[in-house]
């Protein structure tokens, strides 16, 4: 990506329920107002920030398929105000940003995407809005509880390194195969957790997820038409 196409990046405060959250809106040149993405960063007690490098391949992702993206730092990260709060706080702070999202850009579809942590906040926000589509990489869900009986039916990629360390790829696929909806499952092998020299990989499967979810809706938009 040269120069002239990369992202408008602009610094934003948006309310939340503990206070202000700081923000960065990635614009790409060719946005799409008809959908926008939230990325949900990793564990903050851990030193999980919005510029978190997956965080930051994720928002780039959904820039490069024409969706602005929202990262935000939780509650008690960097400028963001609040205190860590094990993940509910955090959830809620997703939702604030959603909101703001859908009042920013009203009818578009908002997609929802996270790294670790992030990955189960992510879940968890999606099941309290309307989230067109779900992105989580190595999602945390042993370490944020994430209730199995109403998760969302919204479009689903998960992307899990099979060398993670951190969360166990073969407890991810059988928690994955054992939802009623489960998501569409992308191992890669020889990925470690934080995806060292595999960002470019990941961002590869997170696009032509994307633009296979997009093809699929405008087949479908047709044959309604």
């Amino acid at each position: 990506m040269n120069s002239s196409t990369r992202p408008d990046s602009q610094r934003l405060t948006i309310a939340g329920p503990a206070g202000n959250l700081e923000a960065v809106l990635d614009i790409p040149a060719n946005a799409d107002a008809s959908r926008v993405a939230v990325v949900c960063h990793p564990h903050p007690v851990y030193g999980g920030t919005m510029t978190n490098k997956v965080v930051h391949m994720l928002a780039k992702s959904f820039n490069e398929c024409g969706a602005p993206a929202v990262r935000f730092n939780y509650r008690g990260v960097g400028a963001s105000d609040g205190a860590y709060d094990e993940g509910d706080g955090e959830t809620d702070d997703a939702i604030a940003v959603f909101d703001w999202a859908a009042q920013r850009w009203p009818g578009a579809r908002i997609w929802l995407g996270g790294f670790s942590f992030g990955g189960a906040v992510a879940i968890r926000a999606a099941m309290a809005r309307p989230a067109f589509g779900l992105v989580t990489v190595a999602p945390a869900v042993r370490r944020v509880h994430v209730p199995t009986a109403q998760l969302p039916t919204c479009p689903w990629l998960l992307v899990q390194g099979d060398r993670d360390e951190l969360v166990d790829a073969a407890d991810i696929q059988r928690w994955a195969h054992d939802l009623t909806t489960p998501p569409e499952l992308k191992l890669l092998a020889g990925v470690d957790h934080f995806f060292h020299g595999r960002l470019n990989e990941l961002r590869d499967v997170v696009t032509q997820w994307l633009k296979q979810v997009d093809a699929a809706q405008r087949g479908a938009s047709l044959e309604q038409a």
